[in-house]
């Protein structure tokens, strides 16, 4: 077997290798930091790459479904949220920040990979990866506006057209190489990409763990909050979504499960201004934590 092929099947190790080197190596995790927000975006490249205009048709077979779903996890939760802390006046709080961001975000990447290590099937997580990445400006627009934090009108507008055009050029320059035959589909080809993508997401968690290894080395309240918050939020959510879920269409419930939990938050850093992404990047380093767990300890759960 070629490293590509092996680094392809067994990516996981090398997320938890950067999950380790992030936390282990605080001045290596530092210098990442900068490369957390192209390498988003690369990711998310990548990711459309692999898919190919075949995967997008099929990955949005039941539009109407999966349009009812991304507006209930994008749009009516964050609000909801919103709407819950600002009655509490916690708006204003990091983890508060972070949560909503974390719930106004479409799917990971990962999310059809996850499905398919817990023995589901990954059609229905990539259709919700799909629409909910496409569409993310639009149902982020509300939580921008109604978050003090994220500044006035004309900054939300240029995160908002910032988010449009990171979306666009990463799949829009994916598709047009595979439309053009430039990366063609076959085995090698999605070992390659694979791989890649490995390694590329490893060097994003070492980034986004430059805020969770001090934190952890002190064992400050603020670290044990942010890992409380982002362990609840995503297990509860994936729990919750796939048990509603499989009242309707059990054969989706654990995709419909690991998509409501497992959010890309990140992606927002590109986008957010510089002061309030280093306030939320505690949250979001712990965030990762549960969503690499996910395969391991919610499997059965979300299988029913």
């Amino acid at each position: 077997m070629s490293a590509l092929a092996w680094l392809a099947r067994h990516g996981r190790y090398a997320l938890v290798a950067g999950l380790v080197a992030g936390l282990l190596l605080p001045a290596l995790a530092e210098a990442m930091r900068p490369l957390i927000a192209p390498l988003v975006v690369f990711s998310l490249f990548l990711a459309m790459l692999r898919i190919g205009p075949e995967g997008l048709r099929a990955g949005l077979g039941q539009l109407r479904t999966a349009v009812v779903i991304t507006l209930i996890l994008q749009v009516a939760l964050p609000l909801a949220a919103i709407a819950l802390f600002s009655g509490l006046g916690w708006l204003g709080h990091p983890l508060v920040l972070g949560v909503v961001l974390m719930l106004a975000a479409a799917p990971i990447t990962g999310s059809p990979h996850i499905a398919v290590m817990i023995g589901a099937d990954p059609q229905p997580a990539l259709r919700q990866l799909l629409l909910g990445t496409a569409i993310l400006p639009l149902t982020a627009l509300p939580v921008f506006l109604l978050i003090p934090a994220f500044g006035g009108p004309a900054e939300i507008i240029m995160a908002v057209a910032g988010l449009l055009a990171m979306i666009a050029v990463a799949g829009g320059a994916a598709f047009a190489l595979r439309t053009f035959g430039v990366v063609h589909e076959g085995p090698h080809t999605r070992d390659a990409i694979d791989s890649l993508a490995a390694l590329t997401l490893a060097i994003v968690v070492i980034g986004l763990m430059s805020a969770v290894g001090p934190a952890l080395r002190m064992a400050s309240p603020a670290f044990w909050a942010a890992m409380a918050a982002a362990f609840a939020a995503n297990f509860a959510l994936q729990i919750v979504a796939a048990r509603l879920a499989r009242r309707e269409k059990p054969l989706e419930a654990p995709a419909i499960g690991i998509v409501a939990g497992n959010r890309n938050i990140a992606l927002f850093l590109g986008v957010l201004p510089a002061d309030l992404a280093a306030t939320l990047l505690l949250f979001i380093g712990c965030y990762q934590i549960p969503m690499y767990l996910t395969p391991l300890l919610l499997g059965r759960v979300l299988r029913g």
